[in-house]
């Protein structure tokens, strides 16, 4: 499996695959909304199953 961009040769130069660090910075705002997402999940459950043994 390849990453590279499958363009035609003569119209090099008008559409070029992002860079590393783009992608890098995609997948760590990735990892940081997942992680986000899971934390206020979790405490989300956490704070319905407190309040049901309380009640």
């Amino acid at each position: 499996m390849s990453n590279t961009c499958a363009t035609d040769a003569g119209t090099a130069g008008t559409r070029t695959a992002p860079r590393v660090r783009h992608l890098a910075r995609e997948a760590l705002g990735l990892m940081a909304f997942s992680a986000i997402t899971s934390t206020t999940l979790a405490g989300c459950l956490l704070l319905l199953s407190t309040l049901g043994q309380q009640g």
